[in-house]
């Protein structure tokens, strides 16, 4: 699988459907502070993750680029404010640049083989370009972001074993990497194309990562089939195209290249050798922002990767591959679907964005069973903005969440002697986030980890944690 292919197969996704990137609704970001309330966040000079907007008829929420904790969500501009008022300068030639250190703690109160107390974090910095400000370029934009994660992992180290981590910041290498290196076009007022080095849960099956367990953690469908959809921090080459419809629906396909060595731990730009096949999701969705108090997003969407996969059971003889020893059945393609919805219920909202109020969200996601271990993942969750008034900004977030092992992943734990047989895991975790200063965020929670592993006989876990972010 080459590149050729990929942009060639975008291009028969372009003839059937595209983007006008609006911002992503957001329900348990944080209120803006009082004072900024009635403003229109400016994105050009503090959001590393989306392009500057031009004025669009219908209100978006766009809290993710007013984030600090969520780690894949752009930070507004932190401790060192304004200094001198380069951030302005910057802004006013169309250019934007953020940094931000995100740290993740946990200590495991009960369950795992030890008692342990682990840190983990990520240190991001971006740079936005306006290319109308710059070059003319009306409706272009280009991002570059460099991260560098750190730390250990409390389940791996405190023997918890869990299908999902405790520390969502934690994985996929710690090292430094080339997250984002993209060139963003809007042509027109409704469509947008986005080229180059990027990751499908930027765009589809988004959703925010204000928790800290990986169960309630960005696009659902990377938490499942991660060895080919690859959320961030990874970077994988790839192009989106969306067409924003009347009554505020869109429609949008992509294409991205699946590269195994993008996982390689050291550091790089990009890879051009070792591509297996192609990543190819579509969305249909429906956001609603105002000022009613009723902002809400619906999606659903599906995905076919055309790179091979081991059958979870049977080998090349269609025996079971645990019982025989030879290599495992081959599957051309890998895919599955997803949903997704996040609805204020009560409270205010303000340009599109949930001020106050009750919440709640829905992921589900099914993947193939002949090639996906962990198969389906379900989770809920309720968001409360503005729980002790004289805290401005505070949320109140709490979730839970079935992540299911595939029955034939199963049968095959069966066949061998003194293995657990593994279900399903089911995840909880309730967190109060409070803003003691607008450039720091601090998240105290708590989790609580039923079957982890999806094993019955394993013990049930409990992990203290605190997640905090600094921005500068």
């Amino acid at each position: 699988m080459t590149l050729r292919f990929v942009f060639a197969s975008l291009s028969i996704a372009m003839l059937l459907t595209g983007t006008a990137h609006a911002q992503q609704v957001d329900v348990g970001a944080s209120a803006p502070p009082p004072d900024t309330a009635e403003a229109t966040p400016d994105s050009s000079q503090g959001d590393t993750q989306h392009r500057p907007r031009t004025a669009i008829a219908r209100t978006r929420d766009t809290s993710p680029s007013a984030l600090i904790g969520d780690t894949q969500s752009a930070p507004p501009p932190g401790l060192i404010g304004d200094w001198q008022e380069i951030r302005t300068r910057l802004g006013q030639r169309g250019i934007g640049v953020t940094a931000r250190y995100a740290s993740e703690s946990g200590y495991n109160v009960s369950g795992g083989d030890r008692k342990l107390f682990r840190e983990t974090g990520q240190f991001d910095a971006g740079v936005l370009l306006d290319l109308d400000k710059l070059a003319g370029l009306t409706g272009g934009a280009f991002q570059a972001t460099v991260t560098w994660r750190r730390g250990r992992n409390l389940t791996a180290d405190a023997g918890i074993d869990s299908l999902q981590q405790v520390q969502e910041v934690y994985g996929r290498g710690q090292t430094v990497r080339v997250t984002q290196l993209w060139y963003e076009q809007r042509i027109g007022p409704r469509v947008e194309i986005k080229l180059g080095r990027t990751n499908p849960g930027e765009d589809f099956a988004v959703f925010s990562c204000h928790f800290m367990n990986l169960s309630f953690c960005g696009a659902q469908p990377g938490n499942l089939v991660g060895d080919y959809w690859q959320n961030w921090p990874v970077g994988q080459w790839g192009a989106r195209v969306r067409v924003d419809l009347p009554r505020d629906l869109y429609v949008q396909g992509g294409v991205y290249e699946i590269n195994p060595r993008n996982l390689d731990n050291d550091f790089f730009v990009w890879r051009f050798h070792g591509a297996t096949g192609a990543l190819i999701p579509v969305e249909v969705g429906w956001t609603r922002g105002g000022d009613d108090g009723q902002v809400g997003s619906y999606k659903v969407g599906a995905w076919l990767g055309t790179a091979r996969g081991d059958d979870v059971l049977l080998d090349v003889n269609r025996n079971p591959s645990v019982v025989t020893g030879l290599s495992p059945l081959q599957h051309t393609s890998r895919y599955g679907v997803y949903g997704t919805m996040q609805q204020q219920l009560t409270g205010t909202s303000k340009d599109g964005k949930a001020l106050t109020g009750l919440s709640m969200f829905a992921n589900v996601t099914q993947a193939d069973r002949a090639t996906s271990v962990t198969d389906n993942q379900v989770s809920l969750g309720v968001f409360y903005k503005g729980l002790v008034p004289a805290v401005p900004g505070d949320v109140l977030g709490v979730a839970a969440a079935r992540t299911n092992v595939n029955g034939r992943a199963a049968t095959a734990d069966r066949l061998i002697p003194g293995t657990p047989v593994r279900h399903a895991e089911y995840a909880a975790e309730v967190y109060y986030s409070i803003h003691p200063a607008d450039w720091l965020e601090l998240r105290p929670n708590l989790q609580y980890i039923h079957h982890p592993g999806g094993v019955r006989e394993a013990h049930d876990v409990g992990v203290l944690g605190m997640k905090a972010a600094i921005t500068l």
